[in-house]
Parts: C-alpha cells; structure tokens; sequence
C-alpha cells in the first residue's frame, strides 16, 4: 500500500490544529475542484487525495493511529492484539531480552499481515479486519433540501445509499460494513463517504441557517407595504414596515435549511433588504423630491 502524507497533502505539519485542518481543506477543495477543473486527471486525483487526507486528520481518533503508524492506521487495533497475543506466548521479557517489536517491526508486521495465516506463540490464526474504504460524492445544494436514496458504485459493487436532508459541505458518513473484505475471517472495513456540496442559489448556508439579501424599491421602504420574496421551497409574502432603513435584517422562522437527522426541523431564513434609490427620474419626479426635502427642513 502507497504511502500517502496527509500532512503534506493539506500543506500542514503534524503540529496542525483542528481549524488549521478545516480551512486548508476548505481552500484546496476549491482549488482542485472537478467543476473548476473538468477533464483534468491530475486535478481529480489531487481532490480525492485531499478528500481522503481531511477524512483521517480531521477525526481526532484516526489522526492519532495515522501519527503512530502511518499507511497502516487502519489496522492499529489487529496491531495491538496481535503484539499482546505475541508478548503473552513468549511471557515476560527479562532485562536482557531484545523481543521487544522496534519500527521496523511494525512495517515488517503490516506487510506481511494478508499474506497466508498469521500464528503467534501457537494461539491460532490471527483475524484482520478489511481496510476502510474513502469515497467522494458531489451534490448540489438542492440534492440535500430532502432526504433521498442514491446508488452509487464502489469497487464494481452496488450500494444503495439512503442520503439524510441537512448534509453539509465536507461532511462525511461511514457506511459500517461495505469497506475492504477482512482477511482469515475478519470483519468487513467501512466506507467513508466525503461530500462536497454545491451551492448555485442566492441563498448562503451557515449550519442551518440560509441568507439572502432582497431588494427593495425607496418608495416602499418609505411607506411600508407588502412583497413577495423567495424563499428555498418557494414564495413568501412579507409586510415592509414603514420608514424600513438599508441593511434592516427580517428572520423568517423555521424557513432555512433540514437539521440533520431531525425530521421536520429546520433553520431559519435572513433576509437583508437593499433600498434602491430610483434613477432615471422625470421633470416631474424630481419637482416632488423637491417639494418633499423642502417640506422636511421645515419640520
């Protein structure tokens, strides 16, 4: 199995914080990402890369087995049995023993781990769990408004997918079972699913809340009155107040975006109002501004 340096990947050292991690993989997404970069191979293996390097650092457990073992991370628990099993046959070491495992052991241990039966001490064959999978998946934002099924195909295998409403960008799901095949009777690994969500609305999400500014025209910021205004599952009437000033935030309860996994619960819905001043005015239109700014210096 290649070795591949996530550190390096992310453009991070191994002192990296939790938010230092985040945002690399925010940046790096968007840089190699499939839409900015059709039909670039190189730019599609980079993103799965990255994809891959963020589902391990970011999971603080998988971080540390990655630290310890490096490519073979995913098999520290077969790892740690089998050196206990080993340690407990040859029974206590004396001062002057040297059948301690060194780092070269480790490597030698993982390389040789799926190839014929492991016996340690005569205690029998050693079982290995299968490798975790990593896979990628690109929705747009409207994909995850509602919780659908999708199929996707891993390894020539079919697997039906049950995708909840709420996913949110760089978020990732295991699916128990559906990794690697185990070795000598082993359980199956995992597959971790890394989505990528794209956003082509005027709305911008933010957990679960969405945010959008609307337009509004100067007279009716003045006098108040009613608009029609979009919302992500359709229009909504509001009521302008009078004398409404730029940049007046509305919330519109429970009109934002599915939280995860909590059926019938949403966020709510921002909205900014932008006054435009008119232009373009007539003769007449103007005699009035006129009128009305000679009117307010005499209030």
């Amino acid at each position: 199995m290649e070795f591949i340096d996530y550190y390096k990947v992310l453009d991070l050292d191994k002192g990296a914080s939790q938010s230092d991690i985040k945002k690399a993989y925010r940046k790096l997404a968007r840089k190699y990402h499939p839409d900015i970069n059709p039909n670039n191979k190189e730019a599609e293996k980079k993103f799965k890369e990255i994809n891959e390097a963020h589902m391990v650092l970011s999971n603080p457990e998988n971080r540390k087995k990655y630290d310890q073992y490096g490519k073979d991370w995913q098999h520290a628990e077969e790892f740690e049995k089998a050196k206990k099993s080993r340690q407990y046959s040859y029974g206590p070491q004396s001062s002057g023993s040297s059948q301690g495992y060194s780092a070269q052991d480790f490597s030698d241990f993982f390389e040789s781990m799926f190839g014929g039966s492991q016996n340690f001490g005569g205690r029998g064959r050693v079982k290995f769990r299968g490798q975790d999978l990593n896979a990628s998946l690109q929705l747009h934002i409207r994909d995850v408004y509602t919780s659908h099924k999708r199929t996707l195909t891993i390894n020539d295998k079919k697997i039906r997918l049950n995708i909840p409403a709420g996913i949110e960008n760089g978020q990732t799901i295991k699916i128990s079972g559906h990794g690697g095949p185990g070795q000598q009777g082993g359980p199956n690994g995992d597959l971790y699913i890394s989505f990528t969500i794209i956003n082509d609305t005027p709305f911008k999400r933010d957990g679960n809340n969405l945010y959008t500014t609307v337009n509004l025209d100067l007279y009716k910021a003045v006098l108040g009155g009613d608009i029609t205004v979009d919302s992500f599952e359709g229009q909504v009437k509001l009521k302008v107040k009078p004398e409404t000033q730029n940049g007046t935030k509305v919330k519109l309860k429970g009109k934002g975006f599915p939280v995860y996994k909590k059926e019938g619960q949403f966020g709510d819905l921002y909205i900014t109002y932008n006054i435009i001043v008119p232009t373009n005015l007539s003769p007449k239109e103007k005699e009035l501004f006129k009128e009305l700014a000679t009117l307010k210096k005499q209030t």
